[in-house]
């Protein structure tokens, strides 16, 4: 019971000490502020809330033997693999060290089966370094082909992906809530409860 008084006098003391201690050190204040503040791994504001857009490219490739969402089984020789380019928009809040956020994206197949893909994914990470990140993403994705024709139905399910983004600071790019310019995108997603798909992609994020 001491010991428990003596803990709880202690916590009462400290704030007031430490009130004492601003009131007569304006400039250690100022300092002590500014270091609290700048907790982000590249010294840019901790706190905010960044939107961007972002172009990437890549591939989507479905296994065979485990067609997701009522996708009809391949057959003749013929699958549902495709090249695709892909657009995205989103709004990331930092959170200190680590971040939130939420990411749309319209993607358009240019060889292969696929016709078109959207959905929207919810993204949590951490920042690393200058002005990069690593995050895990997870949201529901809808998919349609050209193989299944032209009136063919949208078939949908969940996603789930990883990815990293990179900005050198040393070549005029700032931090997440920084004049952040452009990032480098790699990512790797996929379709399906168990993971039925195989899609990596690169591309640009520009952040205003």
């Amino acid at each position: 019971m001491r010991t428990l008084l003596a803990a709880a006098a202690l916590a009462a003391v400290l704030p007031t000490a430490a009130f004492a201690q601003d009131t007569t050190d304006t400039t250690a204040t100022t300092t002590a502020d500014t270091t609290v503040t700048e907790t982000a791994p590249d010294g840019s504001p901790a706190f905010g809330i960044e939107p961007y857009f972002g172009v990437m490219g890549g591939w989507e490739q479905f296994d065979d033997n485990k067609i997701p969402a009522g996708i009809p089984a391949s057959a003749n020789g013929q699958d549902y693999d495709g090249g695709i380019v892909q657009g995205v928009l989103g709004v990331n809040v930092p959170l200190g060290p680590v971040f939130v956020g939420a990411e749309g994206n319209v993607t358009k197949g240019f060889s292969g089966a696929i016709d078109w893909e959207y959905g929207v994914a919810g993204r949590a990470g951490v920042r690393l370094g200058d002005s990069g990140m690593i995050y895990a993403k997870a949201g529901y994705q809808w998919v349609n082909f050209d193989r299944l024709g032209d009136d063919s139905r949208d078939f949908h399910d969940i996603t789930a992906g990883l990815g990293v983004e990179v900005g050198p600071k040393d070549i005029g790019l700032g931090g997440i809530t920084g004049n952040s310019g452009i990032r480098f995108r790699l990512e790797l997603n996929s379709f399906g409860k168990d993971f039925n798909s195989f899609q990596p992609l690169a591309g640009v994020i520009a952040h205003f």
